[in-house]
């Protein structure tokens, strides 16, 4: 028989521990981190993300890394909870290592890890109790690129290009009328920085600090933080409400 502990308040007796107290569900993220964009190049995957992390609706963290290097054929990014995203990490660790001790001369490729994510996310929903993430997954192995993501319900998709949380919205037009096969690595970053300087206007939980992580053959590179340059002259931001009906 289960054993619950009370504390006398005045007549009242306050329940400190109970049986329910191990069934706990995340029902809102705490700190978040905003859109992660990424696209197809020439010769493997280009990924930026800014290092911004939300408390709430307030901007708490500006150091933070939402890129990570998984194994050695892939790279993974993420928006929404930073608390899930290490946890994420964790297993991830641990699949990488169950991987390494096999030594049979094979490693995951960037196709099974996102396999194995979409896995995750979707059996996590299944508990309704799911990783608050969008994640977005890339990688190059044996010549093949590959690219897809990943939501916290584990919907999944590969594509050549791919965004998260308003990145979405606001980088993923840009991509479609800009992105090509052929993509150089300098045009695929002006392209990724375009997308991002879009976000930094338009994104309020955007911060003027990112980086941008390749993965080709040779393995992963993530950029030193940095920032754009911005110009907030525009007669829009001057007095964006002029025209608009009912605003104040």
């Amino acid at each position: 028989m289960a054993t619950t502990m009370v504390k006398e308040v005045g007549s009242e007796p306050a329940q400190l521990l109970g049986p329910e107290s191990a069934s706990e569900r995340t029902l809102y993220p705490y700190v978040t981190g905003t859109s992660v964009v990424a696209l197809k190049y020439k010769d493997g995957i280009l990924m930026a993300a800014d290092m911004g992390a939300s408390y709430g609706s307030t901007l708490r963290y500006k150091s933070v890394e939402r890129m990570k290097s998984i194994g050695k054929h892939s790279l993974l990014g993420a928006s929404g909870e930073i608390s899930d995203f290490q946890e994420i990490l964790h297993y991830l660790d641990e699949l990488i290592l169950y991987d390494n001790m096999w030594d049979d001369g094979n490693s995951l490729g960037p196709k099974e890890v996102h396999s194995y994510l979409t896995r995750v996310m979707y059996n996590r929903r299944n508990k309704f109790n799911p990783l608050w993430n969008s994640l977005v997954l890339g990688g190059v192995k044996n010549g093949q690129k590959y690219l897809g993501m990943v939501s916290m319900i584990g919907v999944n998709f590969e594509d050549n290009h791919v965004a998260t949380g308003f990145g979405n919205h606001l980088a993923r037009p840009i991509l479609r009328d800009e992105w090509h096969e052929n993509l150089s690595f300098e045009d695929g970053v002006k392209l990724l920085e375009k997308c991002m300087r879009v976000l930094l206007y338009r994104d309020r939980s955007a911060v003027n600090k990112l980086q941008i992580a390749k993965i080709t053959e040779e393995g992963v590179t993530i950029s030193q933080p940095y920032a754009l340059k911005t110009f907030w002259g525009f007669s829009a931001f001057q007095n964006p409400t002029v025209g608009a009906e009912g605003s104040w």
